[in-house]
């Protein structure tokens, strides 16, 4: 399952449409996100979409067996993903989100869609969490491993309410980033920052990517490699929150700024995935 993306330009009104559920976006700031995918050459086809089908084709070879793709905001829709593998005879589903963290705010989302859609017609094995899988961590620290810069792991902010209610989200990206660390062997060059914070009106985690860029670049660091650790594909908040303004900034304070490859489809995070997968089908799930 993934959060879902615009396929083409004109789908971006009635995309955020959707995942504002239906309350209205002010028009200069749908004509602003409108830009960013135009410029990002979003016109006719989702560079996003593509990477989720191909990440989908992989692990379904990878496994042996069939999957399916379900999206939160877009199509196909989880309930449409559900619907096929029982239609394709399913009697166990597994359910993993392209999100390693866990958050009331997000993946349990995902779980009651697919609960909702399967409607006890088979069994669910949900994936709450995967943030330290062995492969995940092995395969961001090949990604920083022998660098020289100061290591900047990311996640997309949430509201800090999340905390009050005991989220493990803000944990659980600390414990993945340690680890990616730990493994690299960059123990004492890294720090954490979120990102693609939304324009609400109450407090989200912080720092902010842009303003811990700016404290970075006032203690001495001349050069940072971002990381991130809460997203898995290149989208939106990777394409243009980093690739762009992050960037730009970068260049006007002087610092050299770099991002990891994705995972996207790589064979080595398919693998991931399909440890994932496997170890769900096994054990029945708890709930």
């Amino acid at each position: 399952m993934a959060y879902g993306s615009p396929e083409r330009l004109a789908d971006v009104p009635a995309y955020y449409s959707d995942i504002r559920g239906g309350r209205p976006i002010a028009a200069e700031h749908l004509a602003d996100l409108v830009e960013r995918y135009r410029l990002l050459g979003i016109e006719e086809s989702s560079p996003l979409n593509a990477i989720t089908e191909q990440t989908r084709a992989a692990l379904e070879v990878e496994l042996a067996l069939p999957v399916f793709t379900g999206m939160k905001h877009w199509t196909p829709r989880i309930a449409d993903a559900a619907e096929a593998a029982l239609a394709a005879g399913a009697d166990a589903i597994a359910g993993v989100v392209l999100a390693p963290h866990y958050s009331a705010l997000s993946i349990k989302g995902y779980r009651e869609q697919l609960e909702h859609a399967i409607a006890g017609r088979a069994e669910l094995r949900f994936v709450d969490s995967w943030h330290d899988e062995p492969g995940f961590v092995e395969l961001l620290a090949d990604r920083i491993r022998g660098t020289g810069a100061h290591v900047v792991f990311t996640a997309h902010s949430l509201p800090e309410r999340v905390l009050a209610l005991g989220d493990p989200y803000k944990e659980q990206l600390l414990d993945t980033a340690q680890l990616v660390a730990s493994a690299a062997g960059v123990d004492d060059r890294w720090s954490f920052s979120f990102q693609s914070e939304s324009p609400t009106g109450e407090p989200w985690l912080g720092p902010d990517i842009l303003d811990h860029l700016r404290a970075l670049h006032g203690q001495g660091v001349t050069e940072v490699l971002l990381c991130p650790v809460g997203f898995v594909s290149d989208h939106l908040e990777i394409r243009w929150d980093l690739d762009v303004e992050a960037n730009e900034l970068a260049h006007e304070l002087g610092l050299e700024l770099h991002r990891i490859e994705m995972p996207n489809d790589d064979p080595a995070f398919v693998r991931t995935l399909a440890g994932i997968v496997r170890r769900a089908l096994a054990v029945p799930s708890p709930a």
